[in-house]
């Protein structure tokens, strides 16, 4: 089928509005004699530039049904990542509004209750020191509600304008590479994404420091693309691609050694991917096991928070009790 009428036929299916008026503009500048990737370019909230680059190698190269093929399984890929990534997050931040929920409405209008119970049975006597602690705690929260929400609200503002700077930003991003728990993942991402890009752009026909370029734009991290803008300066003049990667941490070992196999077998597209696809599984397994840790942690921590309440409570009740025997 003609481009032009697999696009008509595109646009026909498309039920979604916003994407229906996409695709119509597409087929609007085909049918007027321009390139499907010149297009492309005028809807960058829809097309990635690694897409569009992609797609006028294919173009250029005659191989466009093969280079669609490629950037639609990239996408379903990128998108598989993307919910598996929002699946681990979103129980743990579940569970966390839940407990902050519970423990806010315990401070704020059962301890008060409790407080009135304590001070007319106890007849002076002093409350448990835990006890203590709790309704010291709640009390603060209560007179100055307004204040702690002014003062979360301003911290929030405060740190999201310090991430906008140069400096926040790439302290930012070296934390995200490096961070105990999260940095592991957050490395084996940029590995996978980086030999995606790379590998599907070289398999389109995309020449190597072009390919480079675009790697090392959407890297989203920018540690690592200044890195990236060394090995392509490394690239242009002269060197191979494995040994300016072995001077990133991020890529020694497996990376490098697979990327070296590559360029001398002249199979640098597949082993880009191939590593792509390792590290894709391994972010895949890290999140499972990640996702398997954090749920018994946040319920445990929960029942402690809650069951610390509990006890600080009920201590004077006992003692209450005591008393009235």
């Amino acid at each position: 089928m003609p481009l032009l009428r697999a696009l008509e036929a595109l646009n026909r299916q498309t039920r979604a509005a916003g994407l229906q008026a996409v695709i119509g503009r597409l087929v609007a500048a085909v049918r007027a004699g321009k390139s499907l990737s010149d297009q492309m370019a005028q809807e960058p909230r829809v097309f990635s530039p690694v897409e569009i680059g992609m797609v006028r190698a294919g173009e250029a190269g005659g191989t466009l049904a093969a280079v669609l093929a490629r950037v639609a399984a990239g996408r379903d890929q990128a998108q598989r990542l993307r919910r598996r990534l929002r699946s681990a997050t979103a129980y743990p931040l579940l569970v966390m509004l839940v407990a902050a929920v519970i423990v806010t409405g315990l401070l704020l209008f059962v301890v008060p209750r409790f407080q009135e119970i304590f001070a007319t049975q106890l007849r002076g006597q002093p409350l448990p020191a835990l006890t203590q602690a709790v309704i010291s705690t709640a009390f603060v929260l209560r007179k100055n509600a307004v204040m702690v929400v002014v003062v979360g609200l301003a911290g929030s503002a405060a740190l999201r304008w310090l991430a906008a700077t140069v400096p926040g930003r790439r302290w930012r991003d070296r934390l995200a590479l490096w961070a105990p728990v999260i940095g592991p993942l957050c490395r084996r991402l940029a590995v996978a994404g980086f030999a995606r890009t790379l590998g599907s752009s070289l398999e389109s026909g995309v020449g190597l420091l072009p390919a480079l370029a675009l790697a090392r734009d959407t890297a989203g991290n920018g540690v690592l693309a200044r890195a990236l803008s060394g090995v392509m300066a490394r690239v242009k003049s002269g060197d191979g691609l494995a040994g300016p990667l072995r001077g990133i941490p991020v890529f020694q070992g497996m990376p490098a050694d697979m990327i070296e196999v590559g360029e001398e077998s002249g199979a640098l597209p597949e082993m880009l991917n191939r590593v792509a696809e390792i590290y894709e599984e391994e972010v895949d397994a890290a999140l499972t096991t990640l996702l398997t840790l954090i749920e018994p942690a946040l319920i445990g921590t929960m029942a402690v928070v809650v069951g610390t309440l509990v006890i600080a409570l009920f201590l004077p009740i006992v003692r209450i009790i005591q008393l009235l025997g």
